[in-house]
């Protein structure tokens, strides 16, 4: 069976913006967790990501911290706050005008795994009107980084 990918935009009713990339590959659950809850690939396939440091804690664990630097210098800290071994890690990433959560779940399916990436903006302050208005940019990065994955975990668009 051929693998799939299936990338959506879904405003929430709070109308923050949110992606959601799910992938469907040949590849295992325990290989796709290792290398999605693994921050330090991001670079690899998310073409907003300059480049990732982990500055504490062990890479793929739930004791993980890891700097986040984006295409235009910009640089995130985003931390595990839950964490499913094999299954589901949550990382956050809280600047003061803006937070992301982003939670990365996997599971097994018959031929193979299924991965989800689910990334959620919540703005602060002067900025949380402007949400509604960068739902269409948040769309744009999260279809490449979904175009991304589609080619590091050799999937399609579902």
């Amino acid at each position: 069976m051929r693998p799939t990918i299936r990338a959506a935009f879904r405003p929430r009713t709070d109308d923050m913006p949110r992606y959601i990339a799910t992938v469907s590959t040949d590849r295992s659950p325990e290989e796709v967790f290792a290398y999605l809850s693994d921050l330090t690939t991001f670079a690899e396939w998310d073409p907003g990501v300059e480049r990732v440091e982990l500055v504490a804690g062990t890479a793929g664990g739930d004791d993980a911290v890891y700097d986040v630097t984006l295409d235009r210098g910009m640089t995130l800290r985003y931390e595990v706050t839950q964490f499913v071994p094999g299954h589901q890690a949550t990382v956050v990433a809280d600047n003061g005008r803006f937070r992301s959560v982003d939670v990365i779940s996997v599971e097994r399916s018959v031929d193979g795994s299924v991965a989800t990436y689910d990334a959620t903006l919540t703005f602060s302050g002067v900025l949380s009107p402007l949400s509604v208005l960068l739902g269409p940019i948040f769309k744009r990065i999260g279809d490449k980084a979904a175009a991304g994955l589609e080619r590091v975990l050799e999937g399609r668009l579902v």
